[in-house]
């Protein structure tokens, strides 16, 4: 992988999700000189229990740019509405094009295991578009030229941590987040309309409170940190040509990064038995 090129792309399922599971990390890699893209694949047309579709999703909309201007990101605009992330070709083709634009070297992109399917199918998009960016049989919606160039895709833990099964979620490696946790609280608190809206729906009073308790909770699991975000390193083949140890986000932040030995044991081991 070239290391003349420092571009990350977060992609996430709705408007707030890379503040709770990614922002800590992404601004780390900004101060290491990565250039920063953000989107949201859905627009949060469903997060309200007052206003019309169209109300929320323009509301959210100027939420989420304002959140990708505080981390100093280019924001992109969402694709399509809440509960409508499907993984299907026009979705697909339209990521895909997002993708080839950016042409990222690092993705955060959302946990494959997760309690919701707008996540899960997030995650399963953001990675086939990837792996197709190079491919020039692959039409994109707009048409985008494929682009060359190794990318190494992350994954998120998923929100609460655990799987739609309950099953503990444990990352392959953490992130510092003590240094910049104040500033994930600044930029979680510029969506307002979510804060009203889970208190509502999911009596979730204390949103800004949730995402501290839990990067606290992740730094617990990372055994070194006090707050942390946590990640699992998707398989370099079809993504990076050098072998499987390419981990440009390890490479670029240094001591803010743990890898947990146990990884592998932890996937093994039964839930009750896995270490707290």
């Amino acid at each position: 992988m070239s290391l003349d090129r420092k571009v990350v792309f977060a992609v996430a399922a709705h408007p707030d999700d890379i503040e709770f599971m990614m922002s800590g990390t992404l601004m780390l890699l900004r101060d290491e000189g990565y250039e920063l893209h953000y989107i949201n694949i859905a627009n949060g047309s469903c997060g309200t229990t007052t206003m019309s579709h169209e109300e929320i999703a323009a509301l959210r909309s100027e939420e989420a740019r304002a959140a990708a201007g505080y981390l100093g990101a280019t924001w992109h605009p969402s694709l399509t509405a809440d509960i409508e992330i499907f993984y299907e070709k026009t979705l697909l083709a339209r990521l895909a094009a997002v993708v080839r634009q950016v042409n990222p070297t690092i993705m955060l992109v959302p946990s494959p295991d997760d309690y919701m399917e707008d996540h899960v199918n997030a995650s399963r998009l953001a990675v086939t578009a990837a792996f197709c960016r190079s491919m020039k049989n692959f039409p994109t919606s707009p048409a985008v030229p494929p682009v060359e160039g190794d990318v190494t895709i992350y994954h998120a833990l998923p929100y609460g941590l655990h799987n739609a099964m309950g099953r503990r979620v444990f990352a392959g490696q953490y992130v510092d987040a003590a240094s910049v946790l104040d500033a994930k609280k600044e930029m979680l608190a510029l969506h307002k309309s979510q804060k009203e809206w889970l208190d509502a729906s999911q009596g979730l009073d204390a949103y800004i409170a949730a995402m501290e308790e839990m990067c606290a909770e992740v730094g617990k699991m990372s055994g070194v940190f006090k707050y942390a975000e946590g990640w699992r390193r998707h398989w370099y083949l079809g993504f990076a040509a050098e072998d499987e140890d390419t981990d440009p986000l390890s490479a670029a932040l240094g001591e803010k990064t743990v890898t947990d030995r146990n990884y592998e044991r932890n996937l093994e081991m039964p839930s009750a038995r896995r270490p707290k």
